[in-house]
């Protein structure tokens, strides 16, 4: 219950920072710029916190042994920032969250499928059933004049 209580409590704050990287954006002039003043507040942030738990800074001998793809996190949240500031003046905060979530969904029932980077998870019917009654909740957020 706590990990469902964590991703919860992490997805309510999903549209709050998207919120947050528009208004930035309009203020600096660009998306990048407004992405640039989100990963170094993240940054910080998280130094402050590794420094407060007395996280040991990891070796150059450990960063070299960090499989290649790990690094394309940090390209896949800078991807969401910055999409985030450029979608949510147009299309509203709920919206872009409702569609974020539909591709994360899709994305995953694939990854899961193929355990890519992990076990297997195959694609039940429920899951797509799942799936699309989540879709028809987009369509209906995207409605016009709603």
């Amino acid at each position: 219950m706590y990990y469902v209580a964590l991703a919860a409590l992490a997805g309510f704050f999903l549209p709050l920072q998207a919120l947050v990287n528009a208004r930035t954006s309009q203020a600096l002039g660009g998306p990048f710029v407004a992405t640039l003043v989100n990963f170094v507040g993240g940054t910080i942030v998280l130094f402050i916190i590794l420094s407060a738990m007395r996280t040991p800074i990891p070796t150059a001998e450990q960063v070299g042994k960090v499989p290649f793809y790990a690094w394309f996190a940090g390209l896949a949240g800078v991807m969401f920032v910055t999409q985030a500031a450029v979608t949510v003046p147009k299309l509203g905060a709920a919206a872009v969250i409702a569609l974020a979530i539909a591709g994360q969904l899709f994305g995953s029932m694939i990854l899961d499928h193929f355990g890519v980077l992990q076990q297997p998870h195959p694609v039940t019917w429920e899951k797509i059933l799942g799936a699309f009654l989540l879709l028809g909740g987009v369509w209906l957020i995207l409605r016009p004049g709603q």
